[in-house]
């Protein structure tokens, strides 16, 4: 297996000027690889790409190269509305000693999946590295579908795709059809159903709050297969991935979560909003119940 265990897109923490808190953010990928992540994704939706500069997302590639060395993987997000950005990006990523990439479609175009595929294709070629696709037409637009993955599927690099459609019946067809392109955790409410069809690797945003607890569920259900434990964890970490993915105010929540566990967070940058106070403590509920209920089934005796 190419991807194994958790894939954290952290986040970037930001003074309340709205400039990158470096020190919180050493301590971000600090508190990851304590907790024993496989791997750091930088420069992930989570991460706030979209709000950075290239210098800044450059500089972060940079900086968390030298704080992880060789305690985890680290992986470069390296998507940007502008293709030949992109490709910047993707060279100097690889350039500041990032070990695989995650790639998505570029926003607001609207490529074929022809169109994409040549842009996948060229993005391997600038680096040289392992890509994690990530298919999620919802804020995309674009789907990877048969025509796409049937281009893609023959160049090595391609090594895995996280899977963020929410079609379940992606899954079969995916594990069936590609091979040789692994399966990977791409919904935070879905990951049974992934564990399943053979994925042993999850990108997971809900390790920013709860990285230990992911890691361990993840180990339970990809490596032991003890989907009966597995049922019992998702059970207690579906209220919050639920609220998470459809609640309309992912990233807010995730800093939340990251502030309510005593890990550096800050404010999300503009456009959006911090969150309202009925919203605040309705998660701040969710969070401290899930992290209890949680933890009293690690915690129980074999």
């Amino acid at each position: 297996m190419r991807f194994e265990g958790i894939y954290t897109p952290i986040i970037t923490p930001f003074h309340q000027d709205g400039s990158i808190d470096w020190d919180g953010y050493g301590e971000v990928i600090d508190w990851q690889l304590e907790n024993g992540v496989a791997g750091i994704i930088v420069g992930g939706s989570t991460g706030e790409f979209y709000a950075l500069s290239k210098e800044e997302r450059i500089e972060q590639f940079r900086f968390a190269t030298k704080r992880i060395g060789d305690s985890a993987e680290l992986m470069a997000g390296v998507n940007d509305i502008r293709v030949d950005e992109c490709l910047e990006i993707t060279a100097a990523a690889r350039d500041a000693g990032a070990q695989s990439l995650l790639v998505a479609a570029p926003p607001y175009s609207i490529p074929s999946e022809v169109e994409l595929a040549h842009h996948v294709l060229k993005i391997a070629d600038t680096s040289g590295l392992p890509i994690m696709l990530y298919n999620y037409p919802g804020r995309v637009v674009v789907e990877m579908g048969e025509e796409f993955l049937n281009i893609v599927s023959h160049n090595p690099q391609i090594a895995g795709i996280k899977e963020s459609s929410g079609d379940y019946t992606r899954l079969p067809y995916l594990s069936t059809n590609y091979p040789g392109i692994e399966l990977v955790v791409g919904g935070e409410e879905q990951v049974l159903e992934f564990a399943a069809w053979g994925a042993k690797a999850w990108v997971c945003a809900s390790a920013n709050i709860f990285p230990s607890e992911c890691v361990k569920f993840m180990d339970i259900v990809g490596k032991q297969g003890d989907f009966s434990r597995g049922k019992r964890l998702m059970s207690a970490f579906v209220p919050l991935m639920n609220t998470l993915e459809q609640g309309g105010k992912f990233l807010p929540c995730v800093k939340l979560g990251c502030e309510l566990q005593g890990r550096p967070s800050g404010i999300v940058r503009p456009p959006l909003l911090p969150l309202e106070d009925a919203l605040r403590e309705k998660m701040t509920e969710i969070i401290t119940a899930t992290r209890d209920k949680v933890n009293a089934i690690l915690n129980e005796k074999g």
